[in-house]
């Protein structure tokens, strides 16, 4: 069985993601994701030291991405 497709599977129950994570679930490069999130495009929170993505962020953004992508 692919290893691989069963930690993606266990990653879509996660409610924090790493910006590795978001990058990865969005197909963007971790500085891309970096970027979207000092811009404000794409919702963070720090916990200590870390900088963790809300899972429903991703789906907030793109939502966001498309209404733009409409009204252009």
């Amino acid at each position: 069985m692919d290893t691989t497709r069963l930690s993606e599977a266990a990653d879509l129950t996660l409610v924090l993601l790493t910006v590795e994570e978001a990058a990865r679930r969005l197909s963007i490069g971790r500085t891309t994701c970096y970027a979207l999130i000092r811009s404000g495009e794409l919702e963070s929170i720090p916990i200590g030291s870390l900088r963790r993505v809300p899972a429903d962020a991703l789906a907030a953004y793109l939502a966001r991405r498309r209404a733009e992508q409409r009204a252009a």
